[in-house]
């Protein structure tokens, strides 16, 4: 299984271990072409965190990535079912502000 998967309403549900285990290209250039068009068509897209079994600073230096790299393709992003441990770490590494959770 892929570390995410980009639904036809522009839900990406990340699975897994997000961690410098499991992580090295870029979420964006991963993606398809056509997953590309099909959130820049849409204009926003929702990472759905709920099956993340693991998380370490890696993987939120990944996850604020992939928000930068939307956001440049004018797509708004927003974060559902963040795991517990990743908004401490985020809120220890000052950076909690940078993630649009909802």
């Amino acid at each position: 299984m892929s570390l995410f998967q980009v639904s036809s309403d522009s839900v990406i549900s990340v699975h897994g271990h997000l961690d410098r285990e499991t992580l090295s290209d870029n979420w964006w250039s991963i993606l398809s072409s056509k997953q590309q068009q099909q959130l820049q068509d849409s204009g926003q897209c929702t990472f759905d965190l709920a099956d993340v079994e693991r998380v370490d600073s890696a993987g939120l230096a990944w996850l604020i990535n992939a928000i930068r790299d939307a956001r440049q393709h004018q797509i708004k992003v927003r974060l559902t079912e963040v795991p517990h441990k990743l908004l401490k770490l985020a809120k220890i590494s000052d950076v909690d502000g940078l993630l649009p959770v909802e």
